[in-house]
């Protein structure tokens, strides 16, 4: 039989394609899903479903099974606060090491000016100039690393 072609612009095919992936049912669903237990939504699967075998009577009560609409809210224990509070401290100490890199950095700046004026006295306005950037772009960056410090401290 003969197979009849049909073409289609290349970008009428990406907007079809678009359409399909940003639909908002699929966007409802899938954000349904990562809200949800992985447990949940392997329970709540069809073909999970398709595959029980009713179990053999027991002596407790059976556990509930999730429902496949079922929305369940995030639940944090105290233990897992206290790992994201110690998670936030070890972040923000590790962002904070960038200050000693500004330390150096300035220590070194003005060591070269030493050097440099002790060289050539004659350009110690020039030299003195490019010290004073040199420090403040130094600065700037430690002032970066505590920035994002407390950033992580206090804004998440």
């Amino acid at each position: 039989p003969a197979v009849s072609r049909v073409c289609v612009p290349l970008s009428l095919a990406m907007y079809a394609c678009a359409k399909f992936v940003s639909a908002p049912a699929l966007v409802r669903r899938s954000s349904r899903v990562l809200c949800q237990p992985l447990s949940a939504s392997v329970l709540s699967s069809p073909e999970a479903r398709t595959e029980q075998v009713s179990p053999p009577p027991l002596a407790h009560p059976p556990v509930p099974q999730a429902r496949p609409g079922a929305h369940r809210a995030i639940q944090t224990s105290a233990a897992h606060r206290d790992i994201d509070t110690a998670a936030k401290f070890i972040g923000a100490g590790a962002a904070t090491v960038g200050v000693a890199g500004s330390g150096a950095g300035i220590g070194t700046v003005f060591g070269s000016l030493i050097i440099g004026y002790a060289r050539n006295p004659s350009l110690k306005q020039q030299l003195f100039s490019y010290a004073i950037l040199g420090f403040a772009l130094s600065e700037a960056m430690g002032l970066f690393c505590l920035m994002v410090a407390f950033l992580i401290l206090f804004a998440m």
